[in-house]
């Protein structure tokens, strides 16, 4: 008897073991599956609600940003200082989106003021998150432009050299020396390139050149030889570059040149006077100089002009900058008004037809996007 009862107690435990492991084996694989049906961790964006407006409104004047509510068409000038209580600051420059953030670019009024640096805010509110000062014990380094690349940000300067931001602890991580007095600059696979202009105020022998940094081991490679005074670069979805040199004003005239990314190498000019160009993709737009303004699509290919972008007479006064919602697709097209005090921006399809517009500050330029989120 008690054999047999030994036995069956036996056979009861077996069978709950096996039930137990049965059943975690569900458990496990219920839980793979509701693991598959949760949703993405980072938030999708669904649509534009707000747009944000760098204003330079003059040389050697205060910038401002101007907010613009979409759903109520309320748009707030001077915004930055109505969310911080403080100026932006002098001779702003350029202001570009990445993550969450948003960084505005203070070049500041000279080397020996010292009131350089880079104001990284919110896009969601607009506040200010920290200045990141561009400047040492002897002089301010003049930035330019930014563009951001595996969690930094790299940042031109007239001083002649790029510097590297640690985008999670907003501060400089390093400073290299490039050139003469940079302006624009764009990354292609790893790369930086960045145009040496010919600057009156900050005169360089590298006036004629795109240089080239690696970015894996920050170290300038190169410079290849474009036309005298190149101000502007942007890069195609295939990997090719166009350069806006602006020549003189004189003898030495302006060009689009065009350069490739593989050979690092010019491969190509078209004699061709523009002020200001902008490729997204497969879309490229330019503006024409001052006293011959114009707004055409640009063929990112040949680096042909195409037609005027704007198709339905809406009157666009003095085009001064185009940037493109990553989002929606929509083209906002910054004008400066004849540099009067109030500018506008517009938003057109794809199109050229208008959807919107909206007043602005003083010399209108770059626009970063708020989103409502899925």
């Amino acid at each position: 008897m008690k054999l047999i009862y030994k036995t069956n107690m036996m056979n009861n435990f077996n069978f709950k073991k096996q039930a137990l492991v049965i059943l975690s084996a569900f458990v496990l694989v219920l839980g793979a599956c509701k693991k598959d049906k949760l949703p993405p961790i980072d938030p999708q964006p669904s649509a534009t609600t707000g747009v944000y407006v760098l204003c330079e409104t003059g040389y050697g004047k205060i910038g401002t940003i101007t907010y613009y509510e979409v759903n109520t068409g309320a748009a707030i000038q001077d915004y930055y200082k109505k969310q911080n209580g403080i100026d932006l600051g002098v001779n702003t420059s350029d202001l570009k989106q990445y993550g969450s953030k948003m960084y505005a670019v203070v070049t500041g009024t000279d080397k020996a003021s010292k009131d350089s640096y880079i104001d990284v805010m919110s896009i969601a509110t607009g506040k200010s998150l920290k200045r990141i000062p561009f400047s040492d014990a002897t002089s301010g380094f003049l930035p330019r432009y930014i563009a951001f690349y595996k969690n930094k940000a790299y940042v031109s300067g007239y001083d002649g050299y790029v510097t590297r931001i640690d985008t999670a602890g907003l501060t400089v991580e390093s400073r290299l020396q490039v050139g003469g007095a940079l302006e624009q600059l764009t990354i292609v696979n790893g790369k930086l390139y960045v145009t040496n202009s010919a600057h009156f105020m900050y005169a360089t022998s590298n006036n004629s050149s795109v240089s080239v940094v690696d970015l894996n081991n920050f170290n300038k490679l190169k410079d290849i030889p474009v036309g005298f005074n190149p101000t502007k670069i942007s890069a195609t979805g295939s990997g090719e570059l166009f350069v806006v040199t602006r020549g003189n004003y004189g003898n030495i005239s302006p060009s689009l040149d065009k350069l490739s990314s593989v050979s690092d190498t010019k491969t190509g000019t078209e004699a061709l006077d523009v002020e200001y160009l902008n490729i997204t993709g497969n879309k490229g737009f330019v503006i024409g100089p001052y006293g011959n303004e114009f707004l055409k699509n640009i063929n990112v290919s040949s680096g042909v002009l195409g037609t005027d972008f704007v198709t339905d007479a809406t009157p666009v006064i003095l085009p001064y900058a185009v940037t493109v919602n990553p989002l929606s697709n929509d083209i906002f097209v910054s004008d400066a008004n004849g540099y009067a005090l109030v500018g506008k921006t517009f938003c057109f399809g794809a199109d050229g037809k208008k959807k919107f517009e909206f007043a602005t500050g003083g010399s209108p330029q770059s626009a970063v996007f708020k989103y409502s989120y899925k």
